[in-house]
């Protein structure tokens, strides 16, 4: 179903899309930098919750294209269509529930999760958090979009609208920053105008009625109950996967901010680093969406194993060279950091840890299952990533942080071993085929 050209046409923009989002997000924390380590840290916190409600809607974006790549498979095209403006509703309507629900509470769950935090990490935690909240409905439109673009197997199109938000953002974020002074807000500004126009850009294009698929007619209100059940199997599941996943981090988050800003700040430019690590396993999981999607639709099972190998290896190769350079260049990389050189050191030595391990296990854990999940196989993929994260993320977080006194090294060392749990049972589900006999459609 797939030749090798039209993999790469999938997974080449889909790289690029992921590098974009992840060098921008790096940009945004250098700029933000430029305005003291409170200003980091505030974001970092943010984007724990943030990432957590963005994961719900996100995930159910995931389900949509699940759907629709498997009406495609099957070849119909009408369903595959009609599946789109369920998913268009449907993430609309939550992302605008969470947003409204974030705007109201932030101030409480703000100290409820962080607690007695330093005023100044605080201050500008709430002024991200705000503006943040206003961008969900805008952001999770632009997410179904983005998916639904992909499950008819043209990223392309998602990679141009990516590359004009972000230069939008970057953009926004020089004038608000360095122009007119506005430090955390001017970031989250920036990031607000961005995801309304990507909102608007990907929407209007999928009223194409020429595309693969497209969005019929939607100001005439159409429910379909089944197919909307049908995305939230496999939307469900893999909602309450992220979520429980984003909700440990933030546990993760809690402790770490017990440790002090030095150790906040070098856990989040940590973060960003690491995030670029995995760009390509990133961006092949979303292709293996696409991929086992149409080859499950159109039961071709020998199909699904064929290509899962052929993507598997493609991600370890890419893994491994992302990795290689980023630790090769990783002194030069964090001298763009304004960090102090306590702060440069710990961020360094987290950064090294997650290195040796991306390229030995990242792969299995978290590429792999997106074959399952675009099999149906959501919900074991779910119970996995639960039992992983409380027993071994969370726990061992404790005891290697707090107990032998590891403090942000020990985090990043408990999250390696989330990660061999979950390769573990992943690799043996896929063999073992469980997902052949599973149907939402």
């Amino acid at each position: 179903m797939f030749s090798n050209k039209s993999l790469r046409n999938l997974i080449v923009p889909l790289i690029i899309e992921q590098m974009l989002a992840v060098t921008i997000g790096i940009a945004d924390t250098v700029m933000v930098s430029s305005c003291g380590e409170a200003a980091v840290s505030g974001i970092s916190l943010v984007d724990s919750i943030n990432f957590l409600l963005i994961m719900i809607f996100t995930s159910l974006a995931t389900g949509g294209a699940v759907i629709a790549s498997q009406y495609i498979g099957r070849g119909e095209r009408y369903n595959a269509c009609l599946a789109a403006k369920q998913l268009f509703y449907a993430i609309l309507a939550l992302s605008t529930l969470l947003g409204a629900l974030a705007i109201v509470f932030r101030n409480l769950a703000l100290r409820m999760i962080f607690g007695a935090i330093e005023p100044d990490v605080m201050a500008n935690a709430q002024i991200y958090f705000l503006l943040s909240a206003v961008s969900y409905p805008f952001l999770g439109v632009y997410n179904a979009g983005a998916a639904l673009f992909r499950a008819m197997g043209d990223s392309k199109t998602s990679m141009y609208i990516s590359i004009l938000m972000n230069v939008l953002n970057v953009g926004g974020n020089a004038l608000l920053i360095f122009v007119f002074s506005l430090g955390v807000a001017g970031a989250a500004t920036a990031s607000l105008i961005s995801r309304i126009v990507g909102a608007a850009a990907v929407t209007v294009l999928l009223l194409n009625r020429n595309r693969t698929i497209y969005y019929d007619a939607l100001h005439k209100f159409e429910i379909k109950w089944s197919m909307i059940k049908s995305i939230l199997q496999i939307g469900v599941p893999n909602g309450l996967e992220n979520s429980i996943f984003q909700i440990g981090k933030i546990l993760v988050a809690s402790i770490v901010a017990g440790f002090g800003t030095v150790s906040i700040t070098a856990n989040a430019v940590a973060g960003n680093l690491a995030s670029i690590q995995i760009i390509p396993g990133q961006a092949i999981g979303m292709a293996m969406i696409t991929v086992v999607g149409q080859c499950v639709g159109a039961k071709d099972y020998d199909g699904v194993k064929k290509y899962t190998k052929k993507l598997m290896l493609l991600a370890f190769v890419a893994t491994w060279v992302m990795t290689a350079f980023m630790l090769l260049f990783s002194r030069n990389i964090l001298s763009f950091y304004a960090l102090s050189p306590e702060t440069a050191e710990l961020t360094l030595d987290v950064f090294i840890v997650h290195g040796v391990c991306c390229i030995v296990i990242w792969p299995f854990a978290f590429t792999l299952p997106n074959a399952l999940r675009a099999a149906n196989d959501v919900r074991f993929t779910m119970l996995v990533s639960l039992f992983s994260m409380w027993i071994f993320r969370i726990a061992f977080s404790y005891i290697l942080a707090v107990y032998f006194d590891m403090g942000v090294i020990g985090i990043w060392v408990a999250m390696c071993i989330d990660w061999l749990c979950r390769a573990i049972f992943f690799v043996v589900r896929f063999a073992r085929g469980k997902w052949k006999s599973i149907s939402y459609i």
